[in-house]
């Protein structure tokens, strides 16, 4: 068959963008770019120029397979068979990753995994092999990749590194499943304007007759595989005039139908045996079309009709749509028969998975047996990480599933499976599909919880409460104990969406049905909208009760009820145990692929870090947070995680960036974010306009954070009034938790509304417990300058000095400015603070990436032994630590310990 690929015709401007990446990456420099458009416009032609322009780029190049979408990470593999040897030289986590993907760990432990560590692995791969040239990464059909393949490939084409790679996809817009590349250059084809459409007419159909040329370029509409096909089937005599309404799409259809159709009976068998195996595997082709009638003449006849050929001894169809045309334009009967051939012949240990789905082509009905045949496809998908691939077997499985309990537990584990792929709407219908299936009362609270998980992940905490109490009343009687945890869980989303009354009708509900844990539904209420001392009381009732968040049988659940415990540890101020726990539920997320848990895990975390003050690290894990978040599309958390970063943003001064992440930040975050801003610029009549405009009145522990910063603001514009009544509040919650950072806060609040004796007692307290940094300098800068109107110079020197070295040390730009103002009022320069520690001090020249990787290297970990914990490979962290060294004065490894830094 003609093709187009001889030379290209009006395509200067998209050579010139191909030419140009290209260039950047000898460069250095790293890009990506989805070339998109419909069915023979020039995408693959463009790729192939690409390939031939970069002889001295190395270069990977894989498709997407339209049979193997179901099969995890196929096409990654494709892709990357010819740089499997370099694997081994990546960080341990990268290689495993890679390793389970392709189906080759065999360790039990290494089974399963995190749906992104794979796209990690491709990054770090590429890095790797940059070192020897740039490189070059084709993807033909990347519509066709499976899920797995693609959200590996694109996550590392979002994050390419910084040395030179090129990464090319082309992707198919119409007639084809949809190849979402948000945050990726894109290259739309479209038509080939007259003049260069008649130069490849005339390229290659020279012998058609000038009229009947101008009407092949019309009816064509620019698309340079019509052209060609329409020409050579006028040349054929195959047609007649078409109508120029008919899409080129299926105009090229029509034409490859046409072509297969009058060819022999056995030679149209085993084309369409090919077809229906969608693989390069000539001998399965074989094999079945034997089964059929069909021979290995029949091949040859399809490849001299220019529709099949061998290309790396893969038997493969000249064009996608050739493919389409044998499948889609026969009777489903004869589609049946070659599924059923194909599953015949496919005996090998290796090929279960080909087999399973063959089967299901093939049934026409429910069959247990095909059914229990996907199942076992989808755990071999599970082990290596295809949890796309693993929804689609389960999902087909429940629809040949006789029995309703089987095709409901079925769709509850497609449901989580789509889930852990990012499938978030999908994952809901499933859920809900299996809900309304199911019977057995714990398969039954496992659907709900994931349906209700999915909905408080779309930030509908609500819809969770709904979910879980009707599973609870379908449960109850059977499994009381079981129906009075679903209501606790729906309680808490109530209680997260500030629905009081419902969490009091689930308490109502809990006592109605005679379930178990009545009593804790009530500490929720309690917590919710009681009185500080019931609530604080009710608060350690829940905190006793951890084994709520352990024992649950579904992993990823009892993770996130961890998540919720060290919230609850955070709201009565005991950062420490808040950070331990976050700490281990992120550590335990990432181990167990619990992608879904760790943004919220992460948002616990930075939290916990920006209270203790180390903000580098709490920036780095909201920052992490973010990201991650808006991969698995999880906008609850996106709006946890952009409440730390408004308030680190509002605790620096950045007032474009406070007001942009405090647009999507809940309200309460967003409100602490603004205030706090307002008060370290000085607009203190701008915090009581917007406590005016609230009423004055806050309700819930949450409340709780905003009183000090109230109370400031109350007094600076002289209105001490309206920060009493919440003082007595704040001061109760300080009392009832004991912690000594609260009650110093509390002292600060009260010395401000007159009893100036009580700061000594707050800066005492602070000293008491190392905590809460921020809040023991703003305590010393209130003390400062009250000592200082009081003529007390010397005292507010040695308060200012220890509040100026703690703002400077977190980067606080408007509280140092006001250190440094009221320094120089006390009888010092500005520049008189009392110095940071040496280890602080470096701190601020490095990044967070450059922190986190000199603390390691300062405890005695190896390049190999960092890059391992980090995820990145050993020279990528002697490169960190190769810009580090300067920065930090010194020019080996062995002085990093001498610094202070590890910790």
């Amino acid at each position: 068959m003609p093709t187009a690929t001889s030379k290209l015709h009006g395509r200067a401007g998209e050579l010139k963008v191909i030419d140009r990446q290209l260039a950047e990456a000898r460069s250095g420099r790293s890009s990506a770019l989805v070339i998109r458009g419909e069915t023979g416009i020039g995408k693959s032609t463009l790729l192939a120029h690409a390939e031939q322009a970069a002889a001295d780029l190395s270069v990977l190049r894989g498709s997407g397979i339209e049979s193997e979408t179901n099969l995890p990470f196929a096409g990654l593999h494709l892709l990357l068979r010819t740089v499997l040897d370099r694997v081994e030289e990546l960080p341990a986590p990268h290689a495993k990753a890679l390793h389970r993907a392709f189906g080759a760990c065999g360790d039990a432990e290494e089974r399963g995994g995190d749906r992104f560590a794979v796209g990690l692995a491709v990054l770090a791969l590429l890095r790797e092999l940059t070192e020897a040239a740039p490189v070059l990464v084709v993807v033909d059909d990347a519509h066709w990749l499976d899920r797995g393949s693609a959200e590996a490939l694109l996550f590392a084409a979002r994050r390419l590194p910084a040395r030179g790679v090129t990464m090319l996809f082309a992707a198919r817009d119409l007639y084809a499943p949809p190849f979402p590349a948000q945050g990726i250059e894109e290259l739309r084809l479209t038509g080939l304007d007259p003049a260069a459409a008649g130069e490849l007419l005339a390229e290659c159909a020279d012998d058609l007759p000038p009229p009947r040329r101008e009407d092949v370029v019309r009816e064509a509409r620019g698309n340079p595989l019509a052209l060609i096909e329409i020409a050579a089937a006028n040349r054929e005599g195959r047609q007649g005039r078409q109508s120029t309404e008919v899409a080129p799409h299926n105009r090229v259809l029509h034409s490859f139908a046409e072509r297969i159709a009058v060819l022999p009976e056995t030679t149209r068998t085993m084309i369409l045996v090919a077809a229906a195996d969608g693989t390069c595997d000539t001998g399965t082709v074989l094999a079945a079309g034997a089964l059929l009638g069909a021979s290995l003449d029949d091949l040859r006849v399809a490849e001299d009709a220019q529709l099949l050929t061998f290309t790396d001894n893969c038997l493969v169809f000249r064009h996608p749509l050739m493919r389409t045309a044998a499948y889609r334009t026969v009777p489903m009967a004869h589609r049946i028969r070659a599924h059923k051939a194909l599953a015949d012949v496919l005996d090998s240990p290796d090929e279960v998975d080909r087999k399973a789905w063959h089967l299901a082509a093939a049934s026409t009905g429910h069959d247990e047996d095909v059914a229990k045949a996907l199942e076992s496809s989808a755990e071999h998908a599970r082990a290596r990480g295809g949890y796309a691939a693993v929804a689609a077997a389960y999902e087909q499985a429940a629809a040949l599933s006789p029995l309703r309990d089987d095709r409901g537990r079925r769709l509850s584990a497609a449901a989580r499976a789509a889930a852990d792929a990012g499938q978030l709407d999908h994952a809901r219908n499933l859920a809900y599909q299996a809900t309304t299936q199911l019977t057995d009362p714990l398969e039954l609270s496992l659907a709900a919880m994931i349906h209700a998980t999915l909905a408080e992940d779309d930030n509908n905490p609500l819809e969770a409460h709904y979910i879980l109490s009707r599973a609870a009343e379908r449960v109850a009687e059977r499994e009381p104990e079981l129906a009075g945890r679903l209501l606790f869980w729906a309680a808490g989303s109530a209680s997260v969406g500030d629905d009081l009354p419902a969490v009091e009708r689930t308490a109502e509900l809990a006592e109605k049905l005679g379930v178990s844990g009545t009593s804790r539904i009530r500490a929720l209420a309690t917590v919710s909208g009681g009185k500080v001392s019931e609530s604080i009381h009710a608060l350690r009732q829940l905190v006793s009760g951890e084994t709520l968040f352990t024992d649950c049988v579904d992993h990823p659940l009892a993770l996130r009820g961890r998540t919720t415990l060290a919230s609850w540890y955070s709201l009565l101020g005991d950062d420490a145990a808040a950070g331990t726990l976050a700490i281990e539920v992120t550590t335990d997320s990432r181990a167990g692929a619990a992608m879904g848990v760790l943004p919220k895990a992460l948002a616990v975390l930075a939290k916990t870090q920006l209270h203790l003050g180390r903000h580098k690290d709490a920036l780095a894990s909201a920052s992490e947070g973010m990201r991650i978040a808006d991969d698995i599309g999880q906008q609850q958390s996106r709006a946890a995680l952009a409440g730390v970063l408004a308030h680190l943003a509002a605790i620096e001064g950045k007032e474009a960036e406070v007001e942009r992440l405090t647009s999507e930040a809940p309200a309460q975050a967003a409100m602490a974010a603004r205030t706090l801003l307002d008060l370290g610029l000085g607009r203190h009549d701008a915090v009581i306009d917007r406590l005016d405009r609230l009423g004055g009145e806050f309700e819930g522990l949450h409340s709780l954070a905003l009183v000090p910063d109230l109370v400031e603001a109350a007094v600076k514009a002289r209105r001490p009034e309206l920060a009493r009544r919440q003082l007595d509040r704040y001061v109760t919650w300080a009392e009832q938790t004991g912690r000594p950072w609260a009650k110093a806060v509390a002292s600060r609040c009260g010395a401000l509304l007159g009893e100036e004796p009580l700061f000594e007692e707050a800066v005492r307290l602070h000293l008491a417990e190392q905590g809460r940094p921020f809040e023991r300098a703003r305590t010393e800068l209130l003390y400062g300058e009250w000592l200082r109107r009081a003529r007390r110079k010397e005292q507010a020197r040695t308060q200012l000095r220890s509040a100026l070295a703690i703002f400077e040390r977190l980067g606080a730009l408007p509280w140092i400015e006001r250190a440094r103002t009221e320094l120089r009022a006390a009888g010092r320069p500005a520049d008189a603070g009392q110095p940071a520690t040496r280890s602080t001090d470096l701190e601020r020249m490095l990044t967070p990436q450059e922190l986190r990787i000199a603390r390691l290297a300062a405890q005695g970990l190896t390049n190999r032994d960092i890059g391992t914990r980090m995820y990145l490979s050993p020279r990528t962290v002697g490169y960190h630590l190769y810009k580090t060294y300067p920065k930090l004065g010194i020019s080996s490894r062995g002085e990093l310990a001498k610094l202070g830094l590890a910790r």
